[in-house]
């Protein structure tokens, strides 16, 4: 039995086309919010393609809202009415994979608030949380080993902090493509890092202050050398 092993863009390709098929598929059927789609099996038969495909993009239908899975009921169109979710769908499908300024746009914008809310909201566990990962990030760089996940980990601390599970829940969806895209620009020199732990430390102090202004201050300073960065890449 031979397996094909698909590229991410060949994943991406299959995911889109299996969505622009259910789009077709509901506008045929006229299905209204609240109906059941057919099962997994019978849409996989119906487009061609895996039932693992099949659940990936009901899954990430799911994650837009447009689509609600119940357990031992099916999927059914979620109650946001035809039009709003033909243009959502239409979106869905024009979506692309998100480039590493955008990438480090989005986490700016996220994490400049996520620290103020860290600052008002930290209990001492979430404290506690960042020094491990500040101890482990210091101990990587000291050692002249790459510390771009220990990094990261500090930053998903204040994110758990900020009390808010929707930046959360972005902070944690964006961390796998910046930690590969940061080993593929080789963002974090040695230079860096070692200002990294410093600046990291700042940022924690004014979160246990509780002094939000402050806070955000600190990361703003912490993030200038990376969105400069990410305006000198060359493809």
């Amino acid at each position: 039995m031979r397996l094909d092993i698909l590229t991410k863009s060949e994943i991406h390709g299959v995911q889109k086309e299996i969505i622009s098929n259910l789009k077709e598929f509901i506008e045929y059927k006229n299905l209204e919010p609240g109906d059941k789609l057919p099962s997994e099996r019978m849409l996989s038969e119906k487009f061609g393609v895996s039932r693992s495909n099949i659940r990936e993009a009901i899954q990430k239908l799911e994650f837009f809202g447009i689509l609600k899975s119940r357990p031992q009921s099916g999927t059914f169109i979620a109650n946001i009415g035809r039009v709003a979710m033909s243009g959502m769908l239409e979106d869905i499908l024009r979506l692309e994979d998100p480039d590493f300024k955008s990438l480090v746009e989005t986490r700016i914008l996220l994490e400049l608030k996520t620290c103020r809310l860290a600052a008002l909201r930290r209990t001492e566990e979430h404290l506690q949380q960042m020094e491990e990962a500040l101890k482990a990030y210091e101990e990587k760089v000291l050692n002249d080993e790459d510390a771009v996940q220990e990094d990261l980990l500090f930053h998903l601390a204040i994110a758990r902090a900020s009390g808010n599970s929707t930046m959360n829940t972005f902070m944690l969806i964006i961390t796998p493509e910046i930690i590969t895209n940061f080993e593929k620009y080789h963002v974090c020199d040695k230079n860096q890092a070692f200002l990294g732990i410093q600046e990291h430390k700042d940022i924690y102090k004014a979160i246990k202050a509780q002094d939000p202004q402050l806070a955000k201050e600190k990361m703003k300073r912490h993030f200038r050398v990376l969105y400069q960065y990410c305006y000198n890449i060359k493809e």
